[in-house]
């Protein structure tokens, strides 16, 4: 896996083609680039919960992310750290590791799932150094829509608060 670089999640943007992407960025430290964000193209789904989760924002019900939480809650884990460990033909990956009564274990995740997970729970996140030097941008280099997170997440409650489960019946 080589070097972990910890990273902050800096947003959630849309790329020039209207596509989600989170930013993370590395957290300043010996030997770590200024200025170089990694873009991570997530889908929208994964880019609500990840906003909701960073904004601190209420939901009616809870959202796929808050359910693993409070399951992994329920069975005595804790999310210890996320990692962003490769890519491999234009993919990430990633793992959760988590802290379990049986000792430590390692779940293999998509890096929005993980990322929406950590932010839920405030664990670390890093990124392999060898990914940041492949993939990421200098923090001008690439133009990302950041404006209107907030407005984003507003929609997304009003769309909760008038959703009826009735909606979605055959």
């Amino acid at each position: 896996m080589g070097v972990m670089v910890p990273v902050r999640v800096l947003g959630v943007a849309l790329d020039s083609a209207q596509q989600h992407v989170i930013l993370l960025a590395p957290l300043p430290g010996p030997g770590v680039e200024d200025g170089v964000v990694l873009p991570v193209w997530i889908g929208p789904q994964e880019a609500m919960s990840i906003l909701v989760a960073i904004e601190s924002a209420a939901t009616p019900r809870p959202l796929t992310h808050d359910l693993m939480v409070v399951m992994l809650r329920e069975l005595s884990a804790s999310v210890e750290r996320v990692l962003v460990t490769r890519l491999a033909e234009g993919t990430f990956y990633a793992e959760i590791h988590l802290r379990t009564p049986r000792g430590p274990f390692v779940i293999d995740a998509r890096p929005s799932d993980a990322i929406a997970l950590a932010a839920r729970v405030d664990a670390p996140i890093a990124v392999a150094e060898a990914v940041l030097a492949e993939a990421g941008v200098p923090e001008g280099a690439v133009e990302f829509d950041t404006r209107g997170d907030d407005d984003r997440v507003e929609e997304f409650r009003r769309f909760l608060d008038g959703v009826d489960p009735d909606d979605f019946q055959g």
